[in-house]
């Protein structure tokens, strides 16, 4: 398989479906998906099964209990699954369009890893996007998402289909580029360097640690935020607090300062 999709979720089954229906209809077929999912119950797992005959290969669901938010854990065992040496991080409430995959495995490039990002949806809209609207990709159009209440802002620029206009925004845009869960990729050779990503870490800024020390690493970064386009649907954060991220800030000033590559709570604590 030319690459491996890592799909994080938990308790979401509605918006995984709409998502593994994006990945349903990928111009690019040589995939395999790995769910990784954070102690959700049996629903979710139905969701998998029933999306199993849909792939060329099938469907790598990876759970582990549930003990609070533990998605570095659930991240690192999904990565040891991936049977692919090219891996493709998204989350389970971003439905990918169909040349989502295709244009990851375009742009790879040994010595680098590639920063994407999203469109962010009401959660009006994102209850209403149907099957039949990812099957279509009308859920991509802006005139469809107009007329279904979207108000008009520069953000909805990322949805150009044009090549051009999307290539000069990824070298305009003064967006960092970081390494994002709902939208990044790289080599798993790279991942497993840096021994995967940090336990330590809960909620905010985990996914921007794992690509700091891809930096530490010796690694650069391309921008494709305006190319590999991905609709986020909406939902609540319960688990974000002010201590969390205060945690979390100080571990990633605490790495950056000392250059740090390889965590000691990462992959090979599990």
């Amino acid at each position: 398989m030319k690459v491996s999709i890592i799909i994080t979720t938990y308790n979401a089954e509605e918006w995984l479906r709409k998502v593994l229906i994006g990945f349903s209809v990928q111009s690019e077929e040589d995939i395999e998906i790995v769910i990784a999912d954070d102690g959700s119950t049996p629903k979710t797992k139905e969701i998998v099964d029933a999306f199993s005959s849909k792939f060329k290969h099938p469907i790598v669901h990876v759970w582990q209990e549930d003990d609070g938010f533990q998605k570095s854990k659930i991240l690192n065992k999904a990565i040891l699954k991936a049977n692919s040496d090219y891996l493709l991080f998204t989350d389970g409430d971003c439905i990918p369009r169909k040349d989502f995959v295709a244009l990851h495995l375009k742009e790879k490039e040994e010595g680098y890893f590639l920063s994407g990002g999203y469109f962010k949806l009401p959660m009006a809209i994102s209850e209403l996007i149907s099957e039949e609207d990812i099957l279509s990709q009308k859920c991509f159009d802006v005139s469809w998402l107009r007329s279904n209440g979207l108000k008009m802002n520069f953000k909805i620029t990322k949805l150009t289909h044009n090549k051009i206009f999307a290539s000069f925004m990824n070298w305009v845009t003064p967006t960092k580029r970081s390494w994002n869960g709902h939208n990044s990729s790289g080599f798993k050779s790279d991942i497993l360097q840096v021994n995967g990503f940090n336990h330590e870490m809960k909620y905010g800024g985990l996914d921007r640690e794992l690509g700091e020390r891809l930096f530490n690493l010796g690694l650069l970064s391309k921008q494709i935020r305006y190319s590999a386009i991905c609709l986020h649907l909406d939902h609540a954060r319960g688990y974000s607090s002010p201590e969390i991220w205060k945690k979390n800030n100080a571990i990633r000033a605490f790495n950056s300062k000392n250059k740090i590559i390889a965590i000691e709570n990462g992959i090979s604590s599990l």
